[in-house]
């Protein structure tokens, strides 16, 4: 069983409209929502993939119910998250990009103004029935990701503790958060540190992104693989480090890709893929995610034919 956990679950709403304008009144011409946060967008994306995955993480309220109802219709999902009392997120984008419209990533970010809250007031109480809930999960995990930000009254530190817990019981992990969250998890020594090129920069000061990954790994990640965007990934693991990009980008959302990435990443831990192997599913599924309108979703035809057009190159 694979597992992820979503500190800061969300309802994700999204409106189109022909045009945004500040000040203005606008007519939505379409409404969509989905169960949001990135650890239930990886568990999305795995449950396509056929695997069987648990998910754990804060849910609470009226908003929290209408995630879980999205949850239960996804395919291979078990949801294991834990009651809060106050009610989950919820994150607005208003997007302008019509829909099945193909342009840019540049263009796909520009096109869309997101509004996030900042999730439930945790209580002592409710982090401590999470961290059983955490305890009694690991057991049965072949691997875990721990994904997203932290909502208030968790500690700044929780992903650390949920590192060192998941290593004292054998079990692998995956790290993709960012800020402070990062950088006390990164210490905890991670099996995979998954940033983006920014979150990368912000932890390590550096802007050029090899350099940045080696020291991250000297941080304590085990390997660092960081989305790089249009250019693919760079891994840096304990023996080399790798590129992997498709000879050319494709257009799409870019929204949603780096949780596909975690996706891929987290299984191929789970089986012990081999490095370029691991790095060529990652990078198809994060190109067959821009596909795809909706995060957590992904272009199955896209996948099959992009895997085998992935270029990975050993390069230091």
């Amino acid at each position: 069983m694979l597992l992820t956990v979503t500190l800061n679950t969300a309802l994700d709403l999204t409106y189109r409209v022909p045009a945004l304008v500040p000040g203005a009144s606008h007519q939505v011409r379409e409404v969509s929502e989905r169960a949001g946060g990135k650890g239930l967008n990886v568990a999305r994306v795995l449950g396509a993939l056929g695997r069987h995955v648990t998910v754990t993480g804060l849910c609470g309220g009226p908003t929290g119910e209408r995630i879980r109802e999205l949850l239960a219709g996804a395919d291979g999902v078990t949801d294991a998250l834990v009651e809060t009392a106050e009610p989950a997120r919820r994150t607005v984008t208003v997007t302008t990009e019509p829909r099945g419209r193909v342009v840019s990533r540049a263009a796909a970010r520009a096109a869309a103004t997101v509004l996030r809250e900042p999730g439930p007031l945790v209580s002592a109480a409710e982090w401590a029935a999470f961290r059983h809930t955490y305890a009694a999960l690991l057991p049965a995990a072949t691997a875990v990701a721990l994904c997203g930000s932290l909502p208030p009254g968790v500690p700044v530190g929780a992903y650390a503790t949920l590192v060192r817990e998941a290593r004292a019981a054998g079990v692998p992990v995956v790290l993709d958060t960012s800020g402070e969250a990062l950088r006390r998890g990164v210490a905890a020594r991670p099996d995979i540190l998954k940033p983006n090129e920014d979150e990368l920069a912000q932890l390590t000061g550096s802007r050029e992104p090899a350099r940045a990954a080696r020291d991250a790994r000297r941080r304590g990640a085990g390997a660092v693989v960081a989305s790089l965007g249009e250019r693919g990934l760079l891994a840096a693991t304990p023996l080399t480090t790798w590129r992997a990009a498709l000879p050319r980008p494709l257009p799409g959302n870019p929204t949603g890709a780096g949780d596909a990435v975690v996706a891929a990443l987290l299984a191929g831990l789970a089986d012990a893929e081999p490095w370029p192997a691991r790095l060529a599913h990652a990078t198809a599924l994060a190109a067959a995610a821009v596909a795809s309108p909706v995060a957590g979703e992904f272009d199955a035809r896209a996948y099959a034919r992009l895997q085998g057009e992935v270029k990975v190159a050993e390069v230091g």
